[in-house]
């Protein structure tokens, strides 16, 4: 069988384009097609169903805070709601004020040397502690205080189970000090006592905390200062004998 082709190469070039042609213009429409689409899809997204969805969420907005506002006491109610938030924040930094009475029993001293308080300050933010009082004993007794408190350990057990103990005050002063009379119209000498406590003090995660005194017996100046061996009883006279 013998085929004749009578159709130019031209023209068969021209066919084949126009093929090619018909193909891309297909595609094109048919992607031009397909991102309208979208295009549309998008806005109705956008326009149509947000807004629905932020009518509906300002509806139940709406329906919530008239809720809440029906609510008795409802400042009340969410300030409660907050503290207990805080709680176990609160329950780890308190502070057991109480063994400011231990503190107290133990660096009081003893009598003579009475020391009476008329009023005591803590203050947490600095860890300081002001006592206000009088001594019956003048000086001394001040002196003695003073000096106990500087003796004074804090004793206390740690996390491991050991038993440590540290110095419970520093930075101690004495000031405002002045005669005057008590109640029953004695003779009494006023004082101001500061000094800066150590934390552990009222450290609630602690135990067994103590204050413990290592200054034992005369703590004033005279007695630390001076020692003992330059003083003795006073000689007795000579007795003479005979013609002497």
């Amino acid at each position: 069988m013998i085929e004749i082709n009578l159709v130019p190469d031209i023209k068969q070039e021209l066919i084949r384009a126009q093929r090619i042609r018909s193909t891309v213009i297909t595609i094109a429409i048919l992607i031009g097609s397909v991102s309208i689409a979208i295009v549309a899809l998008l806005a109705f997204y956008v326009f149509a169903v947000q807004t629905a969805r932020g009518f509906i969420a300002d509806n139940q907005i709406a329906d919530g805070s008239k809720k809440l506002a029906s609510v008795e006491d409802l400042s009340k109610t969410l300030t409660i709601q907050n503290q207990l938030t805080k709680i176990n924040d609160l329950n780890n930094n308190k502070k057991i004020d109480s063994r400011i009475f231990n503190l107290l029993n133990a660096i009081i001293p003893p009598s003579p040397n009475d020391v009476k308080i008329s009023d005591l300050t803590i203050d947490s933010a600095t860890n300081l502690i002001t006592i206000n009082g009088q001594a019956s004993n003048s000086y001394a007794a001040v002196e003695i205080f003073k000096k106990t408190i500087d003796g004074a350990k804090v004793k206390y057990v740690d996390s491991d189970g050991k038993t440590q103990m540290i110095a419970l005050a520093s930075a101690i002063n004495t000031s405002n000090t002045s005669y005057g009379a008590d109640s029953s119209g004695s003779k009494v000498l006023r004082f101001t006592i500061g000094f800066n406590y150590t934390p552990e003090l009222f450290s609630s995660t602690l135990n067994n905390v103590s204050v413990v005194i290592t200054t034992n017996g005369n703590v004033t100046d005279s007695y630390l200062g001076v020692p003992t061996s330059i003083f003795t009883d006073r000689a007795a006279d000579l007795t003479t004998g005979g013609g002497q």
